[in-house]
Order: C-alpha cells, then sequence, then structure tokens
C-alpha cells in the first residue's frame, strides 16, 4: 500500500511539472514562477511523504527543469518586442541547454556550475519589467547588466551551493534551525516584490495581436507566404529546431528506461522528423490551409509522427532494429509539442519584425 501511495505521489508531481509550463506563453511570469516553486519543493516533498530512493532524480530533475525553460524561451518568439532582449535569451538559454546535455551524457557536476541558468532569472526579470514599463524603453545596457548580475550575484552561488557542494536544503534547515528564518525571508521578499510590481497594474496585462499596433504589423509584402525566409526548406528555423528538439531529447533520452540508441540515432530519427513535419507544413501553407488552432495543428502533427514511428516499427526488424514503443510514444509527443509551440509563435515573431531570426 505505502509502495502504491509513493508511486501516485511520485506520478502527481511528475504530472503538475510536465502540465504547469503549459501557462507559460500566455502567463509567463505566473507560469515560470510556479514552475520555479514546482521545482524547488518537489524532492522535499518525496522526502517527506514518501520512500523513495532519489539517488538518481537529479536527472530527471534537470530533464523537466530543460523542458520547461524550453517553453519559456519559445514563448519568447511569442512575447517579447524587444529584439536585441529576444537574442539575449536565446544566448542565455542554449548555454544551459548545452550545459545539460553535457551533464547528463557525463554526470560531472562542475558544469551545471560552468553552465549556469541565467536564462531562468533573466526571463522574469524580463517578464516583471514589462508589467511596470514598456519592455521596448530598455537598452541593450540594462539588459546586459541584468545578466551579469543575475549570474555573478545570484546563480553562481545558488549553483556552487546545489552542485559542488552537494548541499540539501531539507539537512541543512535540521542541522541549522536558525537557517529556516533566511528561507522564511527570501521568501516574503519574493512576494513583497511581486506585490510592489503587481499593485499599480489593475487587472492581467493585455496582449493584444501585433497585427493590431501598426508600428509592428508587416506590410504586404512581408506576410508570410511572400519570400520570407520560412519559405525555405532549409532555413534558420529548421536549423534552430533541430538544434533544439535533438538537444531535449538526448536529455530525455538520459532518464528514460530501456533507451538503447544512441545519441546520434537520437539526433538523426529527430532530424527526420522535423524535416518531413517542415515539408509538410510548408506545402499546406502554399495550398493556402491555415490551421484552425494550435490544438489541431498539435493532434495533427501528432498524428502523422506516431504514423512515422509506426512504420518505423515496422520496417526496423528486417534490418535487426526495434524500437521500444513506450518511449518512442513519449518523445513523440515531447518533439510535436514543441515543433507545434516554436513553429506557431515563431510565425508572430516573423509578423512582429518581419524579417527572419538573425
Amino acid at each position: 500500500m505505502a509502495e502504491v501511495s509513493d508511486q501516485l505521489i511520485f506520478w502527481i508531481v511528475v504530472s503538475v511539472r510536465f502540465l504547469l509550463p503549459l501557462a507559460i506563453p500566455r502567463y509567463p511570469l505566473i507560469g515560470i514562477l510556479g514552475c520555479m516553486i514546482v521545482d524547488a519543493v518537489d524532492q522535499l516533498v518525496f522526502q517527506l511523504f514518501t520512500n523513495l530512493p532519489l539517488e538518481g532524480y537529479q536527472g530527471y530533475d534537470k530533464s523537466l527543469d530543460i523542458y520547461y525553460l524550453t517553453i519559456a524561451y519559445i514563448s519568447t518568439l511569442r512575447n517579447w518586442p524587444n529584439l536585441f532582449a529576444f537574442k539575449l535569451g536565446r544566448i542565455l538559454f542554449y548555454h544551459r541547454l548545452a550545459g545539460v546535455a553535457l551533464f547528463g551524457l557525463t554526470l560531472y557536476r562542475p558544469l551545471l556550475l560552468i553552465f549556469a541558468n541565467v536564462f531562468e532569472y533573466f526571463f522574469i526579470f524580463y517578464e516583471a519589467t514589462r508589467l511596470r514599463r514598456d519592455p521596448n524603453r530598455l537598452t541593450e545596457w540594462e539588459l546586459i547588466g541584468a545578466a551579469a548580475f543575475i549570474l555573478i550575484v545570484i546563480k553562481l552561488p545558488q549553483e556552487f551551493w546545489i552542485h559542488i557542494l552537494d548541499m540539501n536544503t531539507l539537512d541543512w534547515i535540521r542541522s541549522n534551525p536558525l537557517a529556516l528564518l533566511v528561507l522564511v525571508g527570501w521568501g516574503a521578499g519574493i512576494v513583497m516584490g511581486l506585490w510592489w510590481l503587481l499593485r499599480g497594474v489593475p487587472r492581467a496585462v493585455e496582449r493584444p495581436s501585433i497585427l493590431d499596433d501598426p508600428k509592428t504589423a508587416p506590410t504586404a509584402g512581408d506576410a508570410p507566404g511572400k519570400n520570407l525566409p520560412q519559405d525555405r526548406l532549409i532555413n534558420g528555423a529548421l536549423i534552430e529546431k533541430i538544434i533544439l528538439i535533438s538537444l531535449l531529447s538526448i536529455t530525455f533520452a538520459q532518464i528514460l528506461p530501456d533507451v538503447r540508441a544512441t545519441n546520434l540515432a537520437i539526433a538523426a530519427g529527430v532530424t527526420a522528423i522535423i524535416v518531413i513535419n517542415t515539408a509538410v507544413s510548408q506545402g499546406l501553407a502554399r495550398r493556402g490551409t491555415e490551421w484552425s488552432s494550435i490544438m489541431a495543428e498539435f493532434l495533427v502533427i501528432s498524428a502523422m509522427n506516431l504514423g512515422l514511428v509506426a512504420g518505423a516499427a515496422f520496417l526496423l526488424p528486417s534490418i535487426n532494429g526495434s524500437i521500444n514503443l513506450d518511449n518512442a510514444l513519449f518523445m513523440v509527443l515531447l518533439l510535436t509539442l514543441n515543433i507545434t509551440l516554436y513553429d506557431r509563435y515563431r510565425r508572430l515573431h516573423l509578423e512582429r519584425f518581419a524579417v527572419g531570426i538573425r
């Protein structure tokens, strides 16, 4: 009975960690803070309420962290009108993504210090700032200064505490009861900071369509389908999707049971699926077909990708290969979700700036 209860708690926590990030594109600040809170307390919940062994949970934890950070990065395509902030955020995100992928391959903990997660707090800084002022007024030096402050003052000490000293917060509190006051003060500071940010905002911040703003709306010659970079099969978006989804898939492959494929094979499979998806999407766009909703796009692309996996599962035995269908199903849904969000929000990004991602 206890084992069933432990598994129930485990899957509830993991399900929350998968579903909560889907709120980030529409509610960026609330969504990312919710993900951070769940990330901060999940192991504490396991320690207090289950008897689960947690030796290997760090791999799960880092993979789930990268999952919600990936959703956050993709949401910047949708929400960020400051192009320099977007480019800086992209650099910070891929810096962390590369570090987590290397950690998954080597389990060398100092990598998580070297590739510190500055993107997360930079994302929060930007989204909190836009509640109080026009984000387009943020200068390049202000953005660089914010990123440097986050790295030096917040993230390097935090990553050193967690990954080099290997300090457990619960054990630290047990051995130093006064440390609880530090955590309570930190939490109170966050709450008061949020109150200060939100007290002048009487309702949720409206995010009107970029097409409603004549300053950012594309001209007729810049509209999608009018020789913009996404009309070519091989373009920056395709390359970025391959890099992004391949690294994300390799990171998750390290924690899935019975994964026999090499990292190169995973990257090759992901590349094939992305190229096919992109070709089909561009073919439909040229015919004038538009998705009625992002959910419809996700369901149709998922069905197509599952068909590709089923075909591979049928053909591989003829060359002495095989596929773990449970793992394949999970990976297909994961990559399809991110491909769908990326494609949809990149179109908004292109419409906003009337250029390709540079």
